[in-house]
């Protein structure tokens, strides 16, 4: 199984994000963008906003070229799938 790379941005960076691709797109609301054809769901969309999860590249990728936002000028780091997970079985042996 592959796991998909994420976008990590500084802390209060990846709601400022969301919030330019907002405006760049026009949309009246962060519901907005699902006009454009993104397949996620609107609870991925919102736990993005709030910044409990982390932004998938493809997604961070598609939202850049739609809204036109270049990439060069943010701050953020490319980081793999796995990052943040517990090696699994080394917690469980207590």
């Amino acid at each position: 199984m592959v796991m998909e790379q994420r976008v990590l941005f500084s802390k209060g960076e990846q709601r400022k994000f969301l919030d330019l691709a907002i405006e760049r797109l026009n949309c009246m609301s962060l519901r907005g963008i699902l006009q454009f054809g993104f397949d996620i769901k609107y609870s991925s969309l919102k736990s993005y906003y709030i910044e409990r999860r982390l932004i998938s590249k493809g997604f961070f990728d598609s939202l850049c070229h739609i809204a036109k936002i270049d990439k060069g000028k943010l701050n953020f780091k490319i980081i793999n799938g796995n990052w943040g997970q517990v090696i699994g079985g080394k917690k469980s042996r207590r």
